[in-house]
């Protein structure tokens, strides 16, 4: 040991390295700098979120850490201590940049976000040694497409049916929507917009429409505006999947009456102006199905309603005269809709005649040839 030196107890020596001089701890804390630059950002929901915070100037050790919210309500997005892959640092390991990017922003992730730096205490716990002044982060959600979505049945023509609009998971709250039939706007009420989940809405919106027989080709169309789309949303229906427009049938006959006897002569069923297409023709002679070979399909008219035709040949012979012949239609699974023709058979004598007349209870009197619309047949 050299001489003069002094031997300091090993007790005075750990008070030294624990004390600091006075004033040495304040004029480290005014020379240290924490810029967090960001007053507002906002960004779209699934793209990655920039926040920036850089720190400068000498500091006691402690964590520097980014928390969601101020006071109780506080979260912690991201300290060194914990692996989060959604949260990153931009420069690893750096001492000065404490810059972190969010991944797959979500519209939950709105709100206040501070950089915060830690002194470590005797005690081992941290204090908070200097704070960013705060991020606000607003999150721009897209609506999801408009869905429109009509009855579950189909609806006769000048019926009122209401069509409903939605979408869903937008932010922020606001949202316009306007309803077009084809090209023509309709009015309708301020949609409805409830809280889906944190910071996440859903809308719904209604609108009433009478149904014509010139709506097979026509389509609803929900369009929907947002400050998060760029472009306009749009949902469309087609009328023809809730419209039922039933058909106007008439049987007429290939020859005028009466008919010479074993002639040949054909009814034709005529079904016209039905949606959709699905019908089913049947022939009964005197209220007793016939075996047809008809194979004839259903025709496109104009403004997409549908024709169909369907034949019977009948032999004209002596006991068929004053028969019945009835075409039987059923369209959409609906009630069946009848339409029926006389038979008559030239130059019969009046035993014939009777006979036709007792079958058909007097019907005889009131009608001539030609269709018998439907309560003719008994």
């Amino acid at each position: 040991m050299a001489p003069g030196t002094e031997v300091l107890p090993l007790t005075c020596l750990m008070l030294l390295l624990l004390c600091r001089a006075p004033g040495a701890g304040a004029q480290r804390g005014q020379d240290f700098k924490l810029h967090q630059p960001q007053d507002k950002v906002s960004v779209k929901a699934g793209e990655t979120l920039t926040l920036n915070c850089t720190m400068s100037g000498p500091s006691e050790p402690g964590p520097t850490k980014w928390l969601k919210g101020w006071g109780s309500g506080n979260r912690t997005i991201y300290e060194d201590t914990g692996f989060t892959p959604r949260v990153t640092r931009a420069v690893y390991e750096s001492d000065t940049d404490f810059t972190i990017h969010i991944r797959d922003v979500q519209p939950e992730d709105v709100g206040t976000y501070y950089c915060v730096r830690f002194i470590k205490l005797l005690s081992g716990g941290n204090e908070v040694f200097r704070r960013g002044t705060g991020t606000e982060v607003s999150v721009l959600a897209q609506p999801s497409p408009p869905i429109v979505s009509g009855p579950n049945q189909r609806t006769g023509l000048r019926q009122s049916v209401t069509f409903t609009c939605t979408a869903g998971g937008f932010f922020p709250k606001d949202i316009g929507v306007k309803w077009f039939k084809d090209r023509d706007p309709i009015s309708s009420q301020l949609p409805q917009v409830t809280e889906w989940r944190e910071k996440s809405y859903n809308m719904s919106s209604s609108v009433t429409v009478v149904l014509g027989e010139g709506d097979v080709p026509s389509r609803l169309i929900c369009e929907v505006q947002h400050s998060a789309s760029p472009t306009v949303l749009r949902g469309t229906y087609q009328l023809s999947r809730v419209l039922r427009v039933s058909p106007s049938v008439d049987v007429s006959a290939d020859q005028m009456s009466p008919i010479e006897l074993n002639k040949t002569t054909k009814f034709t069923c005529h079904v016209k102006g039905f949606y959709p297409e699905n019908v089913a023709v049947s022939w009964l002679e005197d209220g007793v199905k016939m075996k047809v070979q008809n194979d004839s399909r259903p025709s496109v008219l104009h403004r997409g309603l549908f024709e169909q035709r369907s034949q019977v040949e009948v032999q004209a012979t002596e006991e068929r005269n004053g028969s019945v012949f009835t075409c039987l239609v059923v369209h959409d699974g609906q009630a069946p809709v009848k339409r029926s023709a006389i038979l008559w058979i030239a130059s019969l004598d009046q035993k014939g005649l009777s006979k036709w007349s007792q079958k058909n209870n007097g019907v005889s009197e009131l009608l001539g040839w030609g269709a018998c619309q439907g309560g003719c047949l008994v």
